[in-house]
């Protein structure tokens, strides 16, 4: 298996809790996206770089007993969360895997390959939408969403923010990957060899709840890998943080996540 050193997101127990949040402000979008997909009862669905696996069980539940939902990542405290509140709903059609996304082809097809915020931190998302192409049947469905970092804003302005922007772009890029990967999805979707692509742009703004702690919260998640990288001191991420919670706490601001690109296609039968 790889290394994870390119993925800049922190994992483990604490990811999850942050993905948590996020899957709650992304849940109406990505259900709408899914609806779209045309999910029914007996399909084989693949969730790729699944996290906490909260799509990954909304699959499983779409498609019934008589269909199954397979999450792979490379995270195992996350895996064994997912694994574990599976079990707690009673959901006994999902399963979990460990594996590196960028090899994990593998010899069997699905119905549906779905994946959410994970081409942003590739080096080659070419390659693996090609991948998903291989992996999807014919007649399937691929259904990716991902960011386009340079559409997020706040108003009013924040300097904190700005520097938090800086900083992640700055780290997405160094270690590899894209993050405005989102305006080239439906092109990276129709490369591949999928047909009728559809595209939608959702960016979930707020001014109050959980959406406005997005950007503190992301910025601790990618703490480790701007100090390792040396693009800030732990005092200036400390008081970047403070910064972007209270300009969160202010109900006169408005903030949110970044721009997000949902695209979706079908492999010709």
């Amino acid at each position: 298996m790889a290394d994870s050193s390119h993925y800049v997101i922190r994992g483990g127990r604490e990811g999850r809790e942050r993905l948590r949040v996020l899957a709650g402000v992304m849940h109406p979008h990505s259900m709408a996206l899914l609806d779209r997909c045309g999910l029914r009862e007996g399909l084989a669905c693949l969730d790729v770089g699944c996290g906490g696996g909260d799509v990954t069980m909304e699959l499983a539940r779409r498609v019934g007993p008589g269909g199954r939902a397979e999450g792979v990542d490379m995270d195992v405290a996350k895996l064994e969360i997912a694994r574990a509140e599976a079990a707690q709903r009673n959901i006994s059609n999902v399963q979990f895997l460990q594996a590196d996304a960028r090899e994990a082809a593998g010899p069997r097809t699905f119905d549906l390959v779905y994946a959410r915020f994970l081409l942003t931190h590739l080096s080659d998302a070419a390659g693996m939408v090609r991948r998903f192409h291989a992996q999807v049947r014919p007649g399937g469905m691929v259904a990716v969403e991902d960011i386009d970092f340079s559409g997020h804003f706040t108003y009013p302005e924040s300097s904190a923010f700005r520097r938090f922007h800086e900083l992640y772009c700055a780290t997405v890029t160094k270690r590899g990957g894209d993050p405005t990967v989102g305006m080239r999805l439906p092109l990276l979707v129709r490369d591949a060899g999928f047909e009728d692509v559809r595209v939608s742009i959702v960016q979930p703004m707020a001014l109050e709840g959980d959406a406005k702690l997005m950007d503190a919260l992301t910025l601790e998640a990618i703490a480790g890998a701007v100090l390792e990288d040396g693009l800030a001191t732990r005092d200036e991420i400390d008081a970047l943080a403070r910064d972007l919670i209270a300009f969160a706490a202010d109900p006169r601001t408005l903030a949110g996540v970044p721009r997000v690109v949902q695209v979706s296609g079908r492999r010709p039968s």
